[in-house]
């Protein structure tokens, strides 16, 4: 029997959700996910990598992607951080890091 969608698959689904909602043309070029845990709470660690244009649309959209509400089912978005982003050919690259905390 099937539980659904991981929580790295939620994550790059509500961005993704995000994005078209704003009219922003992106791609998840990479989603990665490995399992965490603390004293309290347990979790997954997510790294994503999103490939868009290299316009003020898709960097409006990216500054703000950090702290948008992404609801995803039997999970909390706990942090959200743009590690990086680097332009070339009109394109740009943004890596993104995500802790997911089971509800």
């Amino acid at each position: 029997m099937s539980r659904g969608p991981d929580a790295g698959t939620l994550v790059a689904r509500a961005i993704e959700h995000d994005a078209r909602r704003a009219g922003c043309a992106m791609v998840l070029a990479l989603a990665e996910s490995s399992r965490w845990a603390s004293a309290t709470f347990v979790g997954a660690r997510h790294g994503l990598a999103l490939d868009g244009p290299d316009d003020a649309a898709f960097a409006h959209w990216l500054a703000g992607l950090p702290e948008a509400d992404l609801p995803i089912r039997g999970h909390v978005i706990a942090d959200l951080a743009i590690v990086s982003v680097a332009r070339a050919a009109g394109r740009a690259t943004a890596s993104l890091e995500a802790l997911t905390v089971e509800t």
